[in-house]
């Protein structure tokens, strides 16, 4: 008989287990941090500095910015950086860059 694993025995890689694109705050054994508001659950980002996949050890709900945060709406989301994006085979977002 064959054994099938269910959405629930699917490992947690991430704090945040739903299917919405969250910020998410990453740290590297390199010693690089980085926020991204391109994290989802399960999905890792890579590196800038060393390449290594590295997923979120926190995340939470987007919200929109406060006026006085310092947001860059033109720096691009580096897909061959992205987890999600190798994932999909397209870009994960829905802002075309």
């Amino acid at each position: 008989m064959q054994s099938f694993v269910g959405a629930s025995e699917r490992p947690t890689l991430t704090p945040y287990q739903g299917s919405k694109r969250v910020f998410g705050f990453f740290r590297c054994e390199c010693g690089k941090t980085w926020q991204s508001g391109n994290s989802w659950a399960n999905q890792y980002q890579q590196c800038k500095s060393c390449t290594e996949k590295v997923y979120p050890y926190e995340q939470r709900a987007l919200e929109k910015p406060n006026p006085d945060d310092k947001v860059d709406k033109d720096k691009p989301h580096l897909q061959h950086l992205c987890g999600k994006c190798k994932t999909l085979g397209r870009l994960c977002t829905k802002r075309f860059y």
